[in-house]
């Protein structure tokens, strides 16, 4: 499965106006989100480490206490187990890439 389509794949909504696509790999996983304004995701942690990519709009996430806006190009690294938490402040679409693969969204 070398080519996909993203318009072909399952979208589910794991938070309320959160909509998300996921693509796995054996070592990855990539989270393709379209946020509506004003979705938020809560609190949590896990054991992956993640890399969110800004593609359009703006989000504030919030990584161990510090809150920061980006936009588009714009990157935040979230070690593993820190504790984030975002709120999209206008629609945005977000690439999020986690590693190891996360099992519980497969």
């Amino acid at each position: 499965m070398a080519f996909l389509d993203l318009e072909n794949l399952e979208t589910k909504e794991l938070v309320k106006g959160g909509h998300v696509q996921f693509v796995h790999t054996e070592k990855m996983t990539f989270a393709y989100w379209a946020l509506e304004q004003g979705t938020e995701v809560p609190l949590h942690s896990h054991p992956h480490d993640q890399v969110v990519n800004v593609i359009e709009g703006e989000i504030d996430l919030t990584i161990d206490g510090e809150t920061r806006r980006l936009a588009p190009g714009q990157v935040a690294v979230v070690s593993s187990n820190a504790e984030h938490a975002a709120k999209a402040a206008t629609a945005c679409r977000i690439i999020d890439v986690f590693c190891p693969v996360r099992e519980d969204y497969k």
